[in-house]
């Protein structure tokens, strides 16, 4: 048997998720999910990876002797992250940095050791946040609209591409994952190994555990099944604030491509997200809700903006749906409906988390 793909995270939402879809489409490729089952919920994950024909282990990304007593593999896909921007702004970053980047080095040192394929998956939040909050608009009656043209690289009413401004602040989880990449390019140009970065805006789907610092599309859904408190924060308190939305299943399939010929893809970065049409406001992803769930709740409001939001942001992916012929499914709507079914079908098990 070839030696297996590795899947760091693999517990988490976005591994679990993509490692069921690659061992459905590649069933003889011997696949292994490594987590440290530190997020609540993954445990969740668990019985989904086994009923698939994943492997999993136990271990920390932190920790190189984890992964060196995994062995060889041929590919590593690195989903483990801390992936909150509210991380280390109140107390220590000190996880968010032993996870986010010495794990980065660790799995990147494991790659070297092994000539191992690495497809890492990085943030929109590498962008400046000087620059996101720099771009002008108009308010409509749902969401703020960007004037075009702007005086800003890299911005069109495709949205942000990949040559938007990189300077400044950013967030220190948005820092980890560019000092990753730097460190990814490096390490594929002195060691020859074939690498692969995607920079993920949202990303949403069934067995996603929201909270309010992240996984907000899953959050939402959540509080209007099973109740909760939500609220506009920054920007006034109204809701105007735009983020586009992946769902996972399409992030899945780019994946799958890209793996096919990575000599294609390889030593490049893309943009990868759900565009124009897969983009709504807070204020919008209240109505869908209401509307698929056939339930309103008080939606409270904070005008004050915290020192990691940005008011809009929307992925251009023009790079990648060139190269892959690629371009997302799912709009919004039908990814707050496969919540709204995943939560209603599983809902004695996950209740004590989303609720």
């Amino acid at each position: 048997m070839s030696e297996p793909w590795l899947i760091t995270g693999g517990a988490g939402f976005v591994g679990s998720n993509l490692a069921i879809f690659l061992k459905e489409k590649n069933p003889g490729r011997r696949l292994v999910a490594f987590d440290n089952l530190k997020r609540r919920g993954a445990e969740l994950n668990l019985p989904r990876l086994c009923n698939a024909g994943v492997e999993f282990l136990h271990g920390d990304i932190r920790c190189p002797e984890d992964l060196e007593a995994i062995g060889p593999f041929s590919l590593l896909i690195e989903c483990s992250a801390e992936p909150s921007v509210m991380a280390g702004v109140s107390n220590s970053p000190g996880y968010l940095l032993q996870t986010n980047l010495v794990g980065t080095i660790n799995c990147l040192e494991q790659c070297r050791k092994y000539k191992s394929d690495f497809l890492f998956l990085s943030t929109s939040r590498v962008y400046s946040q000087r620059a996101l909050n720099g771009i002008q608009f108009t308010a409509a009656e749902t969401r703020l609209v960007p004037v075009i043209p702007q005086p800003i690289p890299g911005f069109s009413s495709e949205g942000v591409a990949e040559d938007f401004p990189l300077s400044g602040p950013r967030s220190l989880y948005g820092a980890t994952k560019l000092a990753s990449e730097l460190l990814i390019e490096e390490y594929a140009h002195l060691y020859g190994i074939r690498t692969v970065i995607n920079r993920c805006g949202v990303i949403a789907g069934p067995w996603q555990m929201g909270k309010v610092d992240q996984g907000f599309v899953a959050l939402w859904v959540a509080r209007h099944l099973l109740g909760g408190d939500l609220a506009y924060i920054g920007y006034g308190g109204t809701g105007k604030q735009v983020r586009d939305i992946l769902h996972i299943d399409d992030l899945a399939a780019l994946i799958e491509i890209q793996l096919g010929d990575i000599e294609k893809f390889m030593g490049k970065v893309f943009n990868v997200g759900g565009g124009q049409k897969g983009s709504v406001s807070l204020a919008e992803l209240t109505r869908i809700c209401q509307r698929l769930t056939g339930r309103s709740i008080t939606i409270g409001s904070i005008p004050q903006t915290r020192s990691t939001d940005i008011p809009f942001y929307v992925t251009d992916s023009g790079r990648i749906r060139e190269l892959a012929m690629w371009a997302p499914r799912k709009a919004p709507e039908e990814i707050v409906e496969d919540f709204c079914t995943w939560i209603r079908r599983n809902e004695p098990m996950v209740r004590h988390i989303l609720a």
